[in-house]
């Protein structure tokens, strides 16, 4: 069942990341229903599979964005 969801999810950020980078915060809004754990993971997932590039820019507040790899685009 996990795998299931987590693949759902994956499509899903695969898919709202295809416009163009985006914060997590911006990422949850637009996945309506995705638990904040779950988004973490399938992102986590994405970035070890060479699928999205995680860029954290050194500002305060932290800022870190996500977008997709040119992998993760094909």
């Amino acid at each position: 069942m996990l795998e299931m969801l987590a693949s759902k999810w994956v499509y899903l950020v695969v898919c709202a990341l295809r416009k163009g980078r985006l914060r997590n915060g911006e990422l949850a809004r637009k996945l309506e229903g995705i638990t904040p754990k779950m988004l973490t993971q399938t992102l986590r997932v994405l970035e070890r599979d060479g699928l999205v590039r995680r860029e954290i820019f050194p500002v305060i507040p932290p800022r870190v964005e996500y977008e997709l790899t040119e992998l993760g685009q094909n």
